[in-house]
């Protein structure tokens, strides 16, 4: 969720004012950049809570202590920390599926020993279970969402304080048609994102109680407000489509030089170019718009696929990455995969993801949805067939089988594994540390 751009905490220079067109144009060339698939890279998002009294929210100056610590290791990914304490880490572009686990894990192990050093622990959940939404940062940016977000309800403040994920960030594919084209790899992350959303769904708790989602966070996410976190409709070709649903959103802030950005209600960007008012907007200011945009998938340059929840366990965390790099970037998976998640258009109807029938099922009932199941089952054989040839180690293939044994071959997810795991005297109860435990 944090932004990536380098004026993000003010407004930037007097740069020329920004016209409709180019703007326009600037969308198309920017968001999908074509060529061969041959980057890969992951962004981990963790609850911290204390190692031995997790359902204890652990204290502002704790976290402040640990954060200070983090920030001093040296490693490879960037470190950032969301609104309400999460740690963020975004892995440098890797050239391969194995450079990029292997670059994570170190950086992660780095991590846990640091904060294993004073008592915390980073956890992998989709939504805290035990705690409510405890906004720490006070930035303009947060402070800004927080106003924007409230308009709608709730669900925005869980969001931004209690909720992690696993993305995954491909190249966007080819410019030719074909299965590694943009064009296919759009339509198949749209397709393919519900049976990731239902395969890893692991947060069926808030507030200490079970909910009626296997993928709260999901929930969550789809509730923030009638825009921000939509696919753009199917009707145009992607990035023409893309270019349209960025202009046509509303703006959630306008950055100020001094004192609190304002948060209009309803701007859009392109009313926003149209009008210069409350001042005319630039280069910067659209890319800090796009920013401001949850949608599912979000192009780039690259494809981020942003609907994965937080997986608990040491590696748990690799076997999304792994799969999900597999079925995009090995030809012969993507074409199997695409025939299989085809048929799942019907379901979703014409709404746009995640708020059409076929995405609130998967985060509603996870595996227990027997076609989801059934594409599922088909992907995970694809990506099981495909890893060997990705130069995937014995031991991802491995964690990647074990997943598919424990939950897809048996119709369920992480997330029902959770009354077990958070029941009191368990693994994941008070007073036992468990988050370093293999899942």
């Amino acid at each position: 969720m944090s932004s990536d751009t380098p004026w993000e905490h003010g407004p930037p220079g007097q740069p020329p004012p920004l016209g409709e067109g180019e703007a326009e144009d600037l969308l198309r060339c920017i968001c999908f950049k074509t060529g061969p698939p041959r980057k890969v890279g992951v962004e981990l998002e963790w609850l911290i809570h204390d190692r031995d009294q997790p359902r204890v929210a652990v204290p502002h100056h704790r976290l402040d202590a640990a954060a200070g610590i983090v920030r001093g290791l040296p490693l490879s990914a960037a470190l950032t920390f969301e609104p309400g304490g999460q740690l963020e880490l975004s892995s440098r572009p890797a050239d391969s599926l194995m450079a990029c686990i292997d670059a994570t894990a170190t950086d992660l192990t780095a991590v846990r020993d640091a904060l294993d050093g004073v008592g915390l622990v980073p956890v992998g959940f989709g939504v805290d279970p035990w705690h409510p939404p405890r906004r720490l940062l006070r930035e303009p940016r947060y402070d800004a969402m927080e106003v924007s977000l409230d308009r709608s309800g709730p669900a925005g403040r869980a969001m931004m304080c209690t909720t992690a994920s696993v993305q995954v960030c491909l190249d966007a594919g080819e410019e030719e048609p074909g299965p590694l084209g943009y064009g296919r790899r759009w339509q198949l992350s749209h397709l393919l994102g519900a049976v990731l959303v239902a395969a890893f769904a692991n947060s069926s708790f808030r507030l200490g109680r079970p909910t009626p989602w296997r993928s709260a966070r999901q929930s969550l996410w789809a509730d923030l407000d009638p825009w921000r976190p939509l696919a753009p409709p199917g009707l145009l070709p992607p990035r023409d489509a893309w270019a349209a649903h960025v202009l046509d959103t509303p703006v959630m802030c306008v950055r100020e030089e001094a004192g609190p950005w304002s948060v209009p209600e309803r701007l859009t960007f392109r009313e926003w170019i149209r009008t210069g008012a409350p001042r005319p907007p630039v280069r910067a200011d659209l890319d800090y718009h796009i920013s401001t945009l949850f949608p599912p998938v979000r192009p780039r340059g690259h494809l981020e696929l942003r609907m994965i929840d937080a997986q608990h366990g040491a590696d748990g965390w690799l076997v999304p990455l792994a799969v999900t790099t597999a079925l995009f970037d090995d030809p012969e998976a993507a074409e199997t995969v695409y025939r299989a998640v085809k048929p799942l258009a019907e379901t979703a109807g014409a709404e746009p993801a995640p708020r059409n029938p076929l995405w609130v099922g998967a985060a509603r009932d996870g595996l227990a949805d027997p076609e989801l199941r059934a594409a599922a089952v088909t992907c995970f054989g694809a990506a099981l067939e495909a890893l060997p040839r990705l130069g995937a180690t014995t031991a991802v293939q491995e964690a990647v089988a074990g997943f598919n044994d424990r939950f897809v071959a048996r119709g369920r997810c992480p997330a029902d594994d959770l009354p077990e795991l958070l029941a009191p005297g368990s693994p994941g109860g008070p007073g036992r540390p468990w988050e370093g435990s293999r899942s």
